[in-house]
């Protein structure tokens, strides 16, 4: 049975499919659940008790419930406040990877911007959560 997972909450569809793809390409046993949004993504996690390896990617500018408010909500839940999560964003400014810390992301990476960037973060997520 699988014990990897990653839940990845992104809008951007085209960037779903390459954060996918490439962390596959790194580990094809990692199972990768998608939402569309920070609310789409607590809907699937709200009754799960995480037994296994689990990291959660949070896109910073989604629609309905953006990054910030979905780690928020992560946190205030004691089945998942200790579940690894890490948020990904275009904008590198310094006052949303400040207030991403202060709520407890693990880790603020810039989002890519070529496969090979893609790769880069597949990479880097899988050896230092996996």
């Amino acid at each position: 049975m699988n014990s990897k997972t990653i839940y990845l909450a992104d809008d951007d569809p085209d960037d779903r499919y390459l954060i996918s793809d490439a962390i596959k390409k790194i580990d094809p046993d990692i199972k990768i659940v998608e939402a569309e949004n920070g609310s789409d993504l607590l809907l699937s996690i709200q009754e799960k008790q995480f037994i296994s390896q689990v990291l959660i990617v949070l896109d910073m500018n989604m629609p309905r419930m953006n990054g910030l408010e979905t780690l928020i909500a992560i946190r205030s839940n004691p089945f998942h406040a200790a579940v690894p999560t890490v948020m990904i964003s275009t904008s590198a400014d310094p006052r949303l990877v400040e207030s991403a810390y202060k709520e407890g992301i693990d880790d603020f990476i810039a989002k890519p911007n070529s496969y090979d960037q893609f790769m880069e973060l597949a990479d880097k997520l899988v050896s230092r959560f996996f």
